[in-house]
């Protein structure tokens, strides 16, 4: 059935496809056996300057996302691109989890807008540097797929808002999600051509590519394929008041794998499969599984970790080191709290700051002690809603600074400039204390820093007063809160709640800091970026061992499309041999299921037609037939609506009353 909301997937798609004047020299194309490449170009895994004509083949996993981790620059000069990889990004860091005969590569956007005639150039630097393949979308597009559709209703929408306010036009926009569609077309051809054989892996990320995993199944049915939603995932009542609820869906559903961050989410996932889509799950030795069409799409739960190894070398920095000494002298003899949040408005950073003023209203023995460091990363997207949370915190740290500061002190720091990586290490290893108050997250990295720098920090300078200690007061709409057991669980939206905490934390004896330390440090020490990367892997292969088992057929348009998986034994029923055999036999008995079978379950009458009727008094009329409806139907109304097929059997309630 054709989607209503997408009728036609190619026709959203075509108005957004770039139209280069230049031929675009293509990068490696689909390989469809190991020594066989399907299109022109260039290949990095044939040696031309051995004697051997095939090819030597590694594995390949792609990974899909909106950015590429890759930081551009341009020398104003000469106008030459400077590329460098982002070694602070996860997509980077997951690698680690990884074989060492894997290749990585890279499918995404860049942060900076190339100019057209330089497109082609760059993409060939990138494969060949840095092995990343570029999608190049026009600012238009970019525009209305980015901050449109996904800043506008997605991330919003994912994160328990509902679009109430009509003059802030947050109302659906149609056009924003054929844009939409349009940017996950073109991701989807750039994995294509960065595809090298059926044994690849695509692994793609969040909710910017919900799509994608339609558009690769369609070219490529067997391909071995991830998808992980960073961001939450809404319960079913919130996500169904999304227009294009069921094609995202079932756009998920065509990948092997589909993970998650805590099991709230997974299980927002499911009751909306089973709502929307009728479907169901189910749990084997711990493993989830929805049956889609013959295909079994697994459920993974597991958050994302953090690279120890990465954090522990900035904490040795030069830069690091000089930073941390600058912080303690400047809040030397004080109680530092750090808090680091990107502006935006479910960061909670608004109820942090009132829960800090609230604190030291009921307490006034802190007020000259205690310092908050609030550090405000640039916001992500833009909007009216970004700016007033931006205002409203401006407003309260203004007043917290004029009402308990004094000459020397302020109670509230807040940083709103951009700040190095190093910098941010900085300030975790010199706080005593952190604080997320988001008021809904997908999993939120801030407290796992925060506990390896504390570590690392007191592994550096073994002080008496530097111990082994990190105090954590997180939102418990946090992805991360499930696992931080030893943290001060709040509600954001409480500010009693909020002050409460950060006054017991404050009180806590060094022990107890200790022993909490130590619980956490041993969590996130071992569940780090490489256990996840490699634990999603795990299974990605494990989902995708039967996939030469079964046959595949494809059905459905746009994005109601999917694949039907059979085992190799199933056959298509043909009509002329069963024709044959039904003439040659001496005696038939002919079963009939009723609703679903005899009368369309979607049908609003359920009484037979004349058409059934004649059907099957013709059947009946056959001496060697013996025909039967069998149904969960009561016997009274079957009895009624076939009283005129005399020779007719009905089985009714299921086999309990029988005629």
């Amino acid at each position: 059935m054709v989607s209503m909301s997408c009728p036609d997937l190619l026709s959203l798609c075509s108005a957004e496809l770039p139209d280069l004047d230049h031929p675009v020299r293509p990068l490696p194309r689909v390989i469809t056996s190991p020594t066989f490449m399907s299109g022109p170009g260039w290949d990095p895994y044939v040696d031309y300057d051995s004697d051997s004509s095939t090819p030597v083949t590694r594995k390949r996993n792609i990974i899909v996302a909106n950015f590429l981790p890759i930081n551009s620059s341009k020398d104003p000069v000469t106008g030459k691109w400077t590329f460098t990889r982002d070694e602070d990004g996860i997509l980077v860091q997951l690698t680690d989890g990884f074989s060492d005969d894997t290749e990585t590569v890279y499918v995404g956007s860049l942060k900076a807008e190339i100019d057209p005639i330089d497109q082609e150039y760059i993409s060939q630097v990138l494969f060949k540097e840095h092995r990343c393949i570029p999608t190049f979308l026009s600012p238009e597009l970019h525009k209305r797929y980015y901050h449109g559709f996904c800043k506008q209703y997605l991330w919003p929408l994912f994160h328990y808002m509902l679009p109430i306010c009509l003059d802030k036009g947050e109302l659906y926009d149609r056009s924003l999600f054929q844009a939409y569609v349009s940017a996950n077309k073109i991701f989807s051809d750039k994995v294509l051509e960065g595809i090298n054989s059926d044994d690849d892996f695509v692994w793609v990320h969040d909710y910017h590519l919900m799509l994608v995993p339609t558009f690769l199944r369609k070219r490529l049915n067997r391909v071995k394929l991830g998808f992980f939603l960073h961001s939450p995932f809404p319960s079913s009542e919130i996500y169904r008041t999304l227009p294009v609820r069921e094609e995202i869906l079932k756009a998920l559903l065509n990948a092997d794998l589909i993970g998650f961050q805590t099991f709230d989410y997974a299980r927002h996932f499911l009751s909306c499969c089973s709502r929307m889509l009728g479907l169901e799950y189910e749990s084997k030795r711990g493993y989830i599984g929805i049956d889609y069409f013959g295909r079994t799409v697994s459920i993974k739960i597991l958050s994302v970790g953090v690279h120890v190894g990465r954090l522990a070398a900035v904490l040795k920095l030069p830069s690091t080191v000089s930073k941390i000494e600058e912080i303690r002298e400047r809040f030397k003899n004080r109680i530092v709290i750090v808090g680091i949040d990107d502006m935006d408005i479910f960061k909670g950073i608004s109820l942090k700051l009132l829960g800090f003023e609230l604190l030291l209203e009921k307490n006034p023995k802190l007020r000259g002690k205690v310092v908050l460091v609030q550090i405000v990363n640039p916001p992500r997207s833009t909007g009216k809603d970004v700016q007033e949370a931006r205002k409203e915190a401006v407003l309260v740290a203004e007043r917290i600074n004029s009402i308990y500061g004094s000459p020397g002190y302020n109670p509230l720091v807040l940083i709103e400039e951009s700040m190095p990586f190093y910098e941010k290490i900085a300030y975790y290893a010199s706080a005593e204390y952190c604080i997320v108050n988001a008021v809904r997250d997908g999993m939120n990295l801030v407290p796992y820093e925060y506990i390896i720098c504390r570590q690392g920090a007191s592994d550096e300078n073994p002080k008496p007063d530097l111990t082994h200690t990190s105090t954590l007061i997180v939102s418990e709409f946090v992805g991360c809160s499930p696992s931080l057991s030893g943290a001060f669980r709040v509600n954001p939206w409480s500010v009693d709640d909020v002050a409460d905490a950060l006054y017991r934390a404050i009180d806590l004896p060094v022990s107890e800091k200790q022993l909490r330390h130590e619980k956490h440090y041993r969590y996130v020490s071992s569940h780090h970026v490489a256990y996840w990367a490699r634990s999603f892997m795990q299974d990605l292969e494990r989902a995708c061992k039967d996939h030469y088992n079964r046959r595949c057929w494809s059905i459905g348009f746009g994005l109601s499309f999917r694949v039907v998986a059979l085992s190799p034994g199933f056959r298509k029923l043909s009509l002329d041999p069963v024709v044959s055999v039904y003439k040659k036999s001496a005696r038939r008995v002919i079963f009939l299921d009723y609703d679903g079978t005899i009368v369309p379950e979607s049908s609003i009458s359920k009484a037979p037609s004349e058409e059934v009727i004649a059907i099957l008094n013709s059947l009946c009329a056959d001496p060697k037939n013996t025909v039967f409806i069998v149904s969960g139907r009561g016997r009274e109304r079957l009895s009624e609506w076939f009283s005129s097929c005399e020779g007719l059997g009905i089985a009714a309630e299921h086999g309990y009353f029988i005629r």
